[in-house]
């Protein structure tokens, strides 16, 4: 598989998807796709309002136009995924948003969204991270039930609801290439951690609904498929699906306890367990063969540990 994924790059083996890096953080660290069938095109996911240029400009490497896109199809409503919807929807003329049933709110009527985000990280990361959150109007929306199939020109993308990181999370199923699009179920791998082995992959546990059951059963449902590859918001093209499926279903169950024996032993936490998952993570990803040494490891996952933390912990006070 190739090691870094372009703007506007076709996935070889994978017939009209173009992956498409939103510039979100830092380069190949989250992805958009662009699906092109017969001259008409659909967006999964889109990032953030800075995002925008990046996907018009995928667009028009394929020699197309706004105006030939048709969908606009959601995994969820977090904002490195959705955060640029509404002012992505002012662009694409004929276009229909597509989002789960429990997400569809927030895409309509941003406010709860942006305010939660904005007492989290504050008005300037906002406005540096996220740019302006644009509602969509109810009359663009369609609401993806479980089951519900988007046609894009003949070329149908099932959408199949996928809790466990998310209560609004749904993941896509494209039967032509054999792939699911799996915004953050599926976890995440980055390119720097790719080894001999294949891809690296860790759960994301983030913040606020993270429930480690349904999200070992959207695991396995997407496995049921047996999916040549998945295409991960967090980063590009994997394949090595059921490898990769195992081992985040394994990784939960060690995290759950992780958290729980944190939980028992007292004292701070948070700090235990943030301690402890970056420690899992990095013998894990020596085991792999990552290229990177530990304490790069540990500072690429930084950011995760602190989220997996705090979901872990959310579930925690949640689960009593």
């Amino acid at each position: 598989m190739n090691i870094a994924h372009r703007s506007s790059e076709h996935d070889a083996d994978s017939p009209g998807i173009v992956t498409v890096d939103t510039g979100f953080q830092r380069p190949i660290f989250d992805a958009a796709y662009l699906l092109v069938e017969r001259g008409r095109a659909a967006f999964v996911d889109c990032g953030t309002q800075h995002s925008i240029p990046a996907l018009l400009a995928a667009l028009d490497a394929q020699g197309l136009t706004p105006s030939d896109v048709d969908w606009l199809i959601l995994t969820h409503v977090h904002l490195d995924h959705a955060g640029g919807a509404g002012a992505l929807m002012q662009r694409l003329p004929n276009a229909r948003l597509v989002v789960h049933p429990r997400g569809a709110p927030h895409m309509i009527d941003p406010s709860r969204l942006v305010a939660g985000a904005t007492a989290v990280y504050g008005e300037e990361e906002m406005a540096r991270s996220y740019g302006e959150i644009v509602p969509v109007p109810a009359e663009r929306v369609v609401i993806a039930a479980d089951g519900h199939v988007v046609d894009l020109a003949g070329r149908p993308l099932l959408c199949v609801d996928t809790p466990g990181h998310a209560r609004h999370h749904l993941c896509v199923w494209d039967q032509r290439s054999r792939g699911w699009f799996t915004g953050d179920t599926f976890g995440l791998s980055y390119r720097e951690f790719d080894s001999p082995r294949g891809p690296f992959v860790l759960p994301t546990s983030s913040p606020v609904q993270f429930e480690p059951e349904p999200l070992k059963a959207s695991i396995r449902a997407l496995l049921a498929r047996d999916p040549a590859w998945v295409f991960l918001t967090h980063y590009g093209r994997v394949g090595d699906v059921q490898r990769l499926g195992a081992e985040l279903i394994e990784q939960i169950d060690a995290m759950v306890s992780m958290a729980r024996q944190a939980h028992a032993a007292g004292g701070d936490r948070h700090a235990s367990l943030t301690a402890a998952l970056a420690d899992y993570y990095a013998a894990r990803a020596a085991a792999h063969g990552s290229p990177l040494d530990d304490a790069q490891v540990r500072a690429a996952l930084a950011i995760d540990v602190e989220l997996n933390a705090q979901g872990l912990a959310v579930w925690l006070d949640r689960a009593g």
